[in-house]
């Protein structure tokens, strides 16, 4: 029996794909839909795109500015006040905000409250819809990438420069916005005060971290419950806090009354006089202050009291701050 023995150049293309993984063979079959030269440029302009779908524009970078917009809608924001630089030569001190809170005009005060808090909501909206944009156009793009087609890819190129700039814009705007900007003053909000000269100040919006309860510390008992909070950055000065708590699907008249607010000068309290058995909810946020000018968004937690036994009394203690 004679066997015939086909030459490198006579080999079908089939032969070849046993040795070349699935994306080989793939690129394989593609660069035969297209000239050398148009093949080269196929390729060069798809790793470009795959870089920067890697390194500007990862699932993994879009992931953490998912999370920042999330802590960013948890943030309570605040105006503060800073004294500009006097003038060269000028040998008044500066002066203080505290002081100059006492010289603001109230009114005009809180009516850049009122500017302030607009602009965060504003500056959220835009936030949102910057990283909508941002995973939308990744998505096409990645898409784009995957098409077992490269022709459309090649016509098309013009289209996919400009949405990699608008896109590479897109972000540097998100990154831009996660910082809250000044407040534009048109008005002075300090009044003449005779002859004492007041710098002239500026206005900036803040951002606070938000407060959340431990879940893990937050324990409940038969009539009491143990609460703890924390804030992620912890803040120079202790902050005063406001924890209100209520019973969920209360049944008769008294139990309406199983409700209340405290202020709490730490990170912890206690609540006793619970019912047992009973699911309460409990809220906790930073006591309102003259500076802030939004704070969408405030930490809860529900806990259900153990059942009564038996035998056991119920103690009648009232709240008070939680043990260190």
């Amino acid at each position: 029996m004679a066997f015939q023995v086909a030459g490198p150049d006579k080999a079908p293309p089939s032969c070849l794909q046993p040795f070349l993984d699935p994306e080989e063979a793939e690129e394989a079959e593609d660069g035969q839909l297209l000239e050398p030269e148009a093949w080269r440029t196929y390729t060069a302009r798809r790793n470009a795109l795959r870089e920067f779908l890697t390194c500007d524009l990862s699932a993994q970078l879009l992931k953490r500015h998912h999370a920042r917009m999330e802590l960013l809608r948890k943030c309570s924001y605040h105006v503060e006040i800073l004294p500009k630089h006097l003038a060269l030569g000028d040998q008044n001190p500066l002066v203080l905000p505290s002081t100059v809170f006492q010289l603001i005009d109230p009114w005009k005060f809180q009516r850049m409250k009122k500017v302030g808090t607009a602009q965060t909501k504003i500056q959220l909206l835009l936030l949102g819809d910057l990283l909508e944009q941002l995973d939308r156009g990744r998505a096409e793009l990645d898409a784009l990438l995957e098409s077992p087609d490269p022709r459309p890819f090649l016509a098309g190129w013009a289209l996919v420069e400009r949405r990699r700039a608008d896109l590479s814009a897109a972000m540097d705007s998100f990154l831009a916005l996660t910082v809250p900007g000044r407040l534009y003053i048109r008005h002075r909000l300090v009044s003449d005060v005779g002859a004492t000269k007041v710098p002239h100040i500026r206005l900036v919006l803040s951002t606070k971290m938000p407060v959340m309860f431990d879940r893990k510390e937050s324990v409940a008992h038969r009539d009491w419950v143990a609460l703890r909070w924390f804030v992620t950055v912890q803040p120079a000065a202790p902050e005063p806090f406001e924890l209100r708590f209520k019973l969920l699907d209360p049944r008769t008249p008294q139990e309406h009354l199983q409700r209340g607010l405290v202020p709490v000068a730490a990170c912890s309290f206690e609540v006793h006089s619970l019912l047992p058995g009973r699911v309460y909810k409990f809220t906790v946020k930073r006591a309102e202050s003259y500076t802030l000018v939004y704070e969408p968004w405030q930490d809860s937690l529900t806990l259900q009291t153990r059942p009564r036994t038996p035998d056991g009394p119920v103690p009648g203690r009232l709240g008070r701050p939680g043990r260190p």
